[in-house]
């Protein structure tokens, strides 16, 4: 009996040693937890084209400063190329992501997948996202699907108009155009009067990546070059009718006569930005920040430089009206299959505070600019280069101040945009009418076949493919 008393004493006071060694250890565990434990640690995965460094380390300086400013730990995808398909290869795989940046007519085809969150009430109680001097309620009806809202505002998106090299059309005594005939005398004279003073017939007056954007010209006639939806959910697209045939038609002689770069169907933006940053053409059709962004590149490569883009309205029509576009919103969603939807949100309320404009627009401190003892804001060299745009160039915040001064010609680019700009309706289906429309679009203008055949086929094949109703 003694022994076997003995015996239990024994065997529970090994037991209370393991529990107590168990708790010790357990209570040095939770101690490291606060700093080290990456279950308690926030994270993030996010998937973007647009916002981030401008090289792959310098995206790795971005993750940090993100992380630094929130407390998130960021994993973010960023392909270089061919983002959408990429995207949506990764969606369907299964691939999983808190964030995902996509355009407004992306989004819209993944809402129709059912792939992705309902927003409306995260919105609702956010003290931030609800806040209509941040957002206002105008904006949020941009983006709706149905009345549900499924993703929040990247940046303020502006809209594409002519952009001229104000210089040159100084040097040549030059006044702001109206009509189509009057931008008809500006390329003429930018082909014909050497305004880079190469002493060679090496210049033309219009460049364009395609058909985008001549959104600009098509004001002339009226007509927009997307879709236009009725109130009985009629879809049209302007540009496939009999109202566009002049336009083509100008377009044509603008090739024919070679003051529209013959390379135009095949470039793509970076060469359209070429040619106009290396006095090869007098005007291309962009969006409305490259104003301040060609000034920019041109002024940091040369203070001295005489170089000055500027923004201009379209072509007038009959009623002395001007349409241009404006850009299709980029937004972040949250697809449904998010692990950190929480988060997320999180991160999306600090994209619309004062910190997460500067990291947006100005980008890395230290790094993009410096910041003095008396709260003045500095750009780097390296910050001079990447022109104040890591994903934003106008934040969609409007209490957003720039701490520093704007680049030169986006503020007035940016009042046309808003006076005449309005958003154009892309929908699921305009990937496959694009196709259509920029076939007979191009052998319009460069005369293979008429201007009156190719709105007639345009509309053909767009009714065919019940991608039009009437």
């Amino acid at each position: 009996m003694k022994f076997k008393k003995r015996l239990f004493m024994f065997i529970a006071m090994v037991f209370l040693v393991i529990l107590a060694a168990c708790g010790g250890n357990s209570d040095n565990n939770n101690g490291n937890t606060a700093d080290d434990d990456s279950s308690d640690e926030k994270s993030i995965r996010i998937m973007t084209n647009i916002v981030g460094g401008k090289t792959p380390e310098e995206n790795d300086l971005f993750i940090e400063e993100i992380e630094r400013l929130t407390g998130i730990k960021v994993d973010m995808v960023k392909p270089p190329s061919d983002y959408n398909q990429k995207l949506l290869t990764s969606l369907s795989s299964g691939d999983k992501f808190d964030l995902v940046l996509v355009t407004k007519e992306l989004m819209d085809r993944l809402v129709d997948q059912e792939v992705l969150t309902v927003l409306n009430d995260e919105i609702e109680n956010s003290d931030i996202l609800s806040d209509p001097t941040v957002i206002p309620e105008e904006e949020w009806d941009l983006i709706k699907y149905d009345e549900e809202i499924y993703g929040v505002f990247n940046k303020f998106e502006g809209g594409t108009m002519p952009v001229v090299r104000q210089d040159w059309m100084d040097k040549l005594g030059l006044e702001d155009p109206e009509t189509l005939d009057d931008f008809y005398e500006i390329f003429k004279a930018f082909k014909e009067q050497d305004p880079n003073e190469s002493g060679k017939d090496d210049t033309y007056g219009l460049t364009t990546a395609g058909l985008y954007d001549i959104q600009p010209f098509l004001s002339a006639a009226g007509v927009k070059y997307k879709y236009v939806i009725d109130e009985d959910g009629n879809r049209t697209i302007p540009i496939a009718t009999e109202k566009s045939v002049p336009v083509l038609e100008w377009l044509n002689k603008l090739y024919e006569e070679e003051l529209l770069d013959p390379s135009f169907a095949t470039n793509d933006g970076e060469d359209m930005q070429q040619m106009f940053l290396s006095d090869k053409v007098g005007m291309v059709t962009y969006w409305d920040a490259w104003v301040g962004l060609f000034n920019n590149l041109k002024q940091t490569e040369d203070p001295d430089t005489t170089f000055e883009a500027r923004g201009l309205p379209g072509a007038m029509n009959d009623n002395g009206e001007i349409m241009l576009r404006r850009g299709d919103p980029s937004v972040w969603v949250i697809p449904t299959n998010a692990e950190n939807p929480d988060v997320a949100m999180e991160f999306l309320e600090f994209w619309h505070t004062e910190e997460g404009n500067i990291l947006s627009t100005l980008g890395i401190k230290d790094h993009d600019y410096t910041v003095d003892e008396d709260d003045n804001y500095e750009l780097t060299e390296i910050g001079k280069e990447h022109g104040m745009d890591h994903g934003v160039v106008t934040p969609n915040n409007t209490n957003w101040e720039n701490p520093i001064e704007v680049l030169p010609g986006i503020e007035e680019a940016q009042d046309i945009i808003m006076e005449y700009a309005t958003l154009e309706v892309s929908t699921a289906d305009w990937v496959d009418a694009e196709k259509i429309i920029e076939n007979y679009a191009f052998k319009a203008i460069m005369g293979e076949i008429s201007a009156e055949e190719a709105v007639e086929k345009m509309h053909e094949e767009l009714l065919a493919a019940d991608l039009i109703d009437e």
